[in-house]
C-alpha cells in the first residue's frame, strides 16, 4: 500500500544528489549571472533542457580544448543545437573538456569545460527556471577542485569525433 501525501514524490537527483549541488543568483550591473554546480550528467542535462527557453534561431560557438579547435555560427535553428548537444550529452558528461556557448542578444547559456553551467541574462527569469527544475539558490558554492589546464584533458577521441560531427552538422565555421 502507497501513501501519498500534498508533496509530490521526490525525484532520484533530489535523493542522491551531492551537498555541493545547487546554483547562486546575482545581478551584475544590468545582467544577471547564474552558476550552477551539480554532478556531470546533471549539468550536461540541465544545459540541453534550459536551451528550449530560448528563442528559435540561436548563435553558438564551440571551444573543443582536446584539439584546440573552435567554430562558431550565428542564427542557427534552435532544434538542430539541442539535437546536436542531445547527442553529446554522455561523451561530454564523461569526458569535459569542451566548452558550448549558446546565446541570444538578451541571453547565454554556456556549459564550461569543466562541466559547470553559467548563465547570463537581461532579466531574473533564470532564476525561476533554475528553482522549477529542483535546484535550490545558495549564497556560495565550491566549484570544481580538479579544474585541468586546457592541455592536461585526457585524451578523448570519440567526444573529438563527435564534437567534429556535430560541427558538421550545424554548419559550423572555424572560429
Amino acid at each position: 500500500m502507497f501513501f501519498r501525501g500534498k508533496q509530490p514524490e521526490a525525484s532520484i537527483w533530489r535523493r542522491f544528489r551531492a551537498n555541493t549541488d545547487g546554483f547562486t543568483f546575482a545581478q551584475e550591473g544590468e545582467h544577471y549571472a547564474a552558476h550552477v554546480v551539480a554532478n556531470a550528467e546533471r549539468v550536461v542535462d540541465l544545459f540541453h533542457t534550459m536551451l528550449e527557453h530560448l528563442p528559435p534561431a540561436v548563435d553558438i560557438y564551440v571551444d573543443e580544448l582536446r584539439s584546440g579547435r573552435s567554430w562558431k555560427a550565428e542564427s542557427v535553428a534552435l532544434p538542430d543545437v539541442r539535437d546536436a548537444i542531445a547527442r553529446l550529452k554522455l561523451l561530454l558528461s564523461r569526458y569535459g573538456g569542451v566548452e558550448i556557448a549558446v546565446y541570444t542578444s538578451d541571453d547565454q547559456l554556456t556549459l564550461n569545460p569543466y562541466l559547470e553551467l553559467f548563465v547570463y541574462a537581461k532579466t531574473d527569469r533564470w532564476l525561476y527556471l533554475l528553482e522549477g527544475k529542483g535546484l535550490e539558490e545558495q549564497r556560495k558554492l565550491q566549484t570544481k577542485s580538479w579544474k585541468l589546464k586546457r592541455a592536461a584533458f585526457p585524451a578523448a577521441p570519440d567526444l573529438v569525433n563527435a564534437v567534429q560531427g556535430a560541427v558538421e552538422r550545424l554548419s559550423l565555421q572555424r572560429a
